[in-house]
């Protein structure tokens, strides 16, 4: 498939292929990492193909500033991934919708900084509305899932840091790393391709892991 038109039936194929999906969760207690959520917010492009929604942090801010990230945050006290990934959605791009949105979770990814992202797909709908916020978000990116679907990525690269490969994935002419990358990969296969893989193995470059 190279054509991902927003509509009901692709909203059904991959809510079914996320269903029979087997995700892994970390159990980061014993880590003592913190638990967050990040989200792939589906949307009409405009032109009624689908993409996902990524952001550009502002430069104010105290972690990763001015990196492209997917919206999300830390739970809150006794949130559900699903819910704290909604109320980010809410918080970052006033992007405002109900659980039923929700589609479906990806397998927990631990990060180098100290996280443990839990990935939660949801469908914003053809009404959706968005716009940033100024105190968190400089700039929303839509990017088209057709321009997932290259023979240039995802790309693998070594580090002298670590023994695991760097993953790195590509759209138009720019780029995100791991954990973003992550996250966008095993979303590509498991929702747009029907393939099981996994990504907790891949490496994060050495200027996230603060």
């Amino acid at each position: 498939m190279t054509d991902f038109p927003y509509t009901n039936e692709l909203r059904g194929l991959f809510a079914d292929r996320l269903r029979r999906f087997q995700r892994q969760a970390h159990d980061g207690a014993g880590d003592r990492l913190k638990r967050a959520a990040v989200t792939i917010t589906l949307i009409d492009d405009g032109n009624g193909q689908t993409a996902f929604v990524l952001t550009r942090r502002t430069p104010r801010l105290s972690s990763h500033a001015g990196q492209k990230a997917l919206p999300g945050g830390r739970l809150d006290g006794d949130e559900t991934a699903a819910q704290a990934g909604l109320r980010e959605l809410s918080e970052e791009i006033n992007l405002h919708l109900e659980p039923d949105a929700v589609l479906g979770l990806l397998d927990d990814y631990p990060t180098r900084s100290g996280y443990v992202i839990t990935p939660v797909v949801i469908w914003a709908g053809h009404d959706a509305t968005m716009s940033p916020n100024p105190d968190e978000v400089a700039k929303i990116m839509p990017i088209p899932l057709a321009d997932l679907i290259r023979p240039d990525s995802p790309e693998f690269i070594t580090i002298p840091e670590s023994d695991r490969p760097v993953l790195r994935v590509r759209f138009g002419d720019d780029h995100v790393h791991a954990p973003t990358a992550a996250v966008v990969y095993q979303f590509c296969e498991v929702a747009m391709r029907g393939r099981a893989i996994r990504v907790d193995h891949l490496e994060q470059p050495v200027f996230a892991w603060r």
